[in-house]
């Protein structure tokens, strides 16, 4: 039986791997920062607490879902961003090679400035413009310098069961004739559901490397937002603004398209992921 350790299980790509893989043959081991029923308790910023429970549970794979996401936070929060980002999936890449292990790091398009006019695939240079993104570059750095057998997967605009953009807009609407929405940032809407098919389909493999993991397409967060009411049978009106006129207290790229073009050339035919369309209609079905 496979042995697979997820950290941050209790987030929308933890769960989601929870459910892609529950028809094999796996026994997980889920853990997170706070326990729960099922769940061990685990800070990866701590490497003898992350040795010790590699060595102890034995694990084929290592699943790394754990992050400093809010974007904001970072930014005043370097030591802490630091320590989940890079320290984490350093810690997690050393007991993985001890143990032999597979490692899987989730990574994002914020590691790109966001300053290209193409969609961006694996081999274009990085050069992150705020604080998540640094520190999530320098853990895809670690991960590479500690194992061997590791895969980097960059995702981005990920939803699913948990707090995420699609569940705020529809919570929005219910008080809101009107919701003001960033229009010149540019990306592709991703379910957690297809970034967990991918995973699910690399991981035996040992197709290594780094992987960008979006769904096809692509749209601004405005665009997004006209969506998800259109689906939702909501009249909500999405009123287009700039950046700028957004003021957010933090640097975002402008564009951030990423181009699977590396799960093209490793799957061809086998396998892609669907248009963000599409993924977002299977997902809408669940949470109307």
């Amino acid at each position: 039986m496979k042995k697979i350790l997820v950290t941050g299980c209790n987030g929308q790509l933890g769960r989601a791997i929870n459910k892609e893989y529950a028809a094999d043959d796996v026994e997980f081991i889920n853990t997170d920062v706070v326990e729960g029923e099922g769940v061990t308790p685990l800070d990866i910023t701590d490497v003898e607490a992350v040795v010790s429970l590699v060595e102890k549970t034995k694990p084929d794979v290592i699943i790394n879902c754990a992050a400093h996401t809010n974007v904001d936070a970072c930014e005043t929060q370097w030591d802490l961003a630091y320590k989940i980002n890079a320290l984490g999936p350093r810690n997690l890449s050393i007991a993985a090679a001890k143990a032999g292990a597979k490692m899987i790091h989730v990574s994002t398009d914020y590691v790109f400035p966001g300053t290209s006019e193409k969609p961006l695939n694996e081999f274009d240079p990085t050069g992150p413009i705020s604080a998540y993104g640094k520190t999530k570059l320098e853990g895809e750095n670690f991960v590479k310098e500690f194992a061997p057998k590791h895969f980097i997967f960059r995702t981005a605009w990920l939803y699913g069961d948990g707090k995420n953009f699609v569940k705020t807009m529809l919570k929005l609407a219910e008080t809101h004739d009107t919701i003001t929405v960033v229009s010149d940032q540019y990306g592709s809407p991703t379910s957690a559901v297809e970034l967990a098919k991918m995973i699910h389909f690399l991981e035996p493999t040992e197709n290594y490397g780094t992987y960008h993991a979006t769904c096809e397409g692509q749209c601004s967060w405005a665009d997004f937002a006209v969506e998800i009411f259109k689906k939702a049978g909501k009249s909500t009106t999405v009123k287009y603004v700039t950046t700028e006129e957004y003021n957010s207290p933090t640097k975002r790229p402008a564009f951030s398209v990423l181009d699977n073009y590396m799960l093209r050339l490793v799957a061809g035919d086998a396998f892609q992921m669907a248009d963000w369309h599409d993924a977002l209609d299977v997902y809408m079905k669940d949470v109307r």
